[in-house]
């Protein structure tokens, strides 16, 4: 149980180590969760900082999920964990997953998940992880929109696993089903802010930003309003004219009265 319990405990602090969050810092000073699509991955790396932070956040998350499910699971104190190998290995992953949605470092608020998933099922399922990558692949390229590869690559990944990671006897590998299942349950979860704009048709795609500061441009006046705004300025202007003559007369009235 000791051993089951570090290697859970590491592989979450493993994950929650906020790659994009300590990029943005130590590279232009920002937090990219305060700009383009306000998300802590290295897709919103790439929009805020450009190709080659990107390119290593993303690897660096990969292996956290690899380490996590390759490393991490082999440790032992105290005895075996009470769980089969490829178990220990899904449950290290998992919480290095969880770490990077959730890290502890940056107060909670990560990534999506997508890149350290792929690290995770590089050892352990690589032939659904390289159909789910091609998915992912062909929906990158047509539709050029992140969030649709990455929930596109999610369901094939299940579907993939059932077909192509079977047990040496020819058996369905239950425990490997059932983990891409929960992993595509997240990444939909992760996922919901795409989702909606997706619905609404303003979902970034590759190159666009956002910020949290931007606001929509003003409406332009119309005509009418224009008309009706100098109408409303030439009477103040009149109304405080004629305050500034009043002003001016009453010494001389009073001079007179003297």
């Amino acid at each position: 149980m000791i051993t089951l319990l570090l290697v859970l405990v590491l592989s979450y602090l493993l994950g929650s180590i906020p790659t994009s969050v300590l990029a943005g810092r130590l590279i232009a000073g920002v937090d990219v969760r305060e700009h383009g699509s306000l998300n802590a991955g290295a897709t919103n790396v790439y929009r805020v900082l450009g190709l080659g932070p990107a390119a290593v956040v993303g690897i660096v998350d990969i292996c956290k999920g690899a380490a996590a499910a390759l490393l991490i699971s082999t440790i032992q104190i105290g005895g075996p964990a009470p769980v089969n190998m490829t178990l220990l290995q899904l449950l290290a992953g998992g919480a290095a997953i969880i770490g990077h949605i959730w890290p502890i470092f940056s107060g909670f608020r990560g990534g999506k998940g997508v890149a350290t998933t792929i690290g995770v099922l590089i050892g352990i399922a690589p032939v659904a992880l390289a159909a789910a990558l091609f998915v992912w692949l062909i929906l990158l390229f047509t539709s050029r929109i992140m969030s649709v590869a990455s929930l596109a690559a999610a369901v094939m990944l299940p579907i993939a696993t059932w077909i192509w990671e079977s047990n040496p006897d020819g058996s369905a590998n239950r425990e490997l089903i059932g983990f891409t299942m929960v992993l595509c349950v997240l990444i939909f979860f992760t996922h919901r802010p795409n989702i909606r704009r997706l619905l609404k048709g303003e979902e970034l795609t590759l190159g666009r930003r956002r910020t949290r500061e931007s606001t929509p441009p003003p409406p332009a006046e119309s005509a009418s309003h224009k008309v009706a705004n100098k109408v409303s300025r030439e009477i103040s202007e009149r109304i405080d004219r004629e305050k500034d003559m009043q002003e001016v007369r009453r010494p001389a009235v009073r001079g007179n009265t003297e």
